[in-house]
């Protein structure tokens, strides 16, 4: 494994623009060595800091002043950004990559010729792995550059990977979803219920845990998928070891590993080789000496009957140090619940401590382009 790569052999291309028949051949190419190491970039958005950042030798095509290759190993940099926002280039092998579609296909059942829908971003590792997979059952994917929920219905796909948002936006439609053998469900944790309300309409739906250093989904429906394994550290951080990890971030910036286990950012639990996701370390909130796992009270909120949306975060506060904040969609924004009500709900199902000190309303929750609730415009209110 390069987790500190010095040998830039290998031409690194960025592919910029809407997902489509060329970039499917490009990582065709990608993964059989037949072509260079491809940086699948979005046409809009931070195409061109990431590009500036990560220096690939080519932009569509076009050799680039100052750009450098990767190591031989390399098939694909995914960028992506740490808490400062800074891209960083997460850089996969072609064996990884392969490993954790085969291992995902086999939990599955997914056999050779059905098809699979990307209507993920393939910036991000969540759609890249919808074309791997899609390759190895040796079929063309079917690709929508954006979501749109009645041609996702209609596009006759077997397979298919969502965010909850996505989800939810064809549960609103009450649509038959057992149209498709398979969802697979990640990039972050769903509301309370949808799961249960997608397998009443029929959907087969598959959760996921994962990110871009373990090749995406390496956690299926709380169980590791082959080849991968996971434990908890005495810090409480989850762990992930196998062959589906990342070579190493790109120029050699130290990647957090303990041994040949790659430390993730998560809080996690496991039981009976089960893992339960508490959220992120760096989401605690810190409130008059108790820490908080602020994505485990927006669980417990997300249950209420008259949320139907939530996220919480942490202000800074003169007396408690940090105060819990809700952010919550109300189910009925002609008549929202009050904080006195919120509160009620959680002081029965959490400490004290953990209930919302301030509750704010809105129309939806911001979004990352890969389905994740922006929790920094929320803590910044931009």
């Amino acid at each position: 494994m390069l987790r500190n790569p010095s040998h830039p052999d290998r031409p690194l291309h960025a592919v910029v623009g809407a997902p489509g028949p060329e970039l499917f051949a490009a990582v065709r190419q990608a993964l059989s060595g037949d072509g260079p190491a491809i940086l699948p970039l979005p046409a809009a958005g931070p195409a061109g800091s990431a590009a500036d950042a990560l220096r690939p030798t080519h932009v569509n095509g076009v050799r680039q002043a100052g750009g450098e290759g990767v190591p031989e190993d390399v098939a694909v940099v995914i960028a992506t950004s740490g808490s400062t926002g800074a891209p960083k280039g997460v850089m996969l092998s072609a064996t990884a990559l392969r490993t954790s579609a085969t291992s995902s296909l086999r939990r599955l059942g997914a056999v050779k010729g059905e098809r699979w829908l990307c209507c993920l971003p393939p910036s991000h590792v969540s759609g890249l792995q919808v074309l791997v997979r899609a390759l190895l059952c040796e079929s063309e994917p079917i690709i929508h550059p954006h979501f749109d929920a009645q041609e996702v219905l209609a596009s006759g796909a077997e397979h298919v990977s969502l965010v909850p948002t996505q989800l939810h936006r064809l549960v609103e439609l009450d649509a038959d979803l057992s149209v498709f053998r398979t969802i697979l469900l990640g990039g972050a944790a769903p509301r309370a219920g949808l799961v249960a309300e997608a397998r009443a309409l029929g959907a087969r739906v598959v959760t996921t845990y994962g990110m871009s250093e373990t090749s995406g989904g390496c956690v299926y429906d709380s169980r590791p998928l082959y080849n991968v394994d996971l434990k908890i550290g005495d810090d409480g951080r989850i762990r992930v070891a196998g062959p589906v990890l990342f070579s190493g971030y790109r120029f050699g910036e130290p990647a957090p590993f303990d041994g040949d286990w790659y430390v993730t950012s998560d809080l996690g639990e496991l039981t009976g080789g089960r893992l339960r996701v508490l959220g992120r370390a760096d989401d605690v909130i810190n409130t008059g000496g108790e820490k908080v796992v602020a994505a485990s009270v927006a669980e417990v909120l997300g249950g209420h009957p008259e949320v139907a949306d939530v996220a919480v975060i942490g202000r800074p506060d003169p007396e408690w140090g940090e105060i819990v904040v809700a952010v919550v969609v109300p189910a009925d924004p002609a008549g929202p619940l009050t904080l006195d009500q919120l509160r009620a709900y959680a002081t029965d199902r959490l400490p004290a401590y953990a209930a919302p000190r301030e509750l704010r309303l809105m129309s939806r929750l911001p979004l990352l382009p890969n389905g994740k609730t922006d929790l920094v415009s929320l803590r910044t209110g931009t």
